[in-house]
């Protein structure tokens, strides 16, 4: 019997369900917890342009 795959949005949800629980479903915790993935992972992320069109520098 094969295992049926997981449908990618119940996957996601899952999965963020899991982070929430980590932190104790804390938004507070949960948002230090992605803004510190945001500091390290800065090279990462795409800047979005600001309203000049330019892109805005992360702090």
């Amino acid at each position: 019997m094969e295992k049926e795959a997981e449908d990618p949005i119940d996957r996601i949800r899952r999965v963020r369900h899991e982070i929430s629980r980590k932190f104790d479903h804390d938004p507070h915790k949960l948002l230090l917890h992605y803004m510190e993935l945001q500091e390290r992972h800065a090279d990462r992320l795409i800047k979005s342009p600001g309203p000049s069109g330019e892109a805005r520098k992360t702090a």
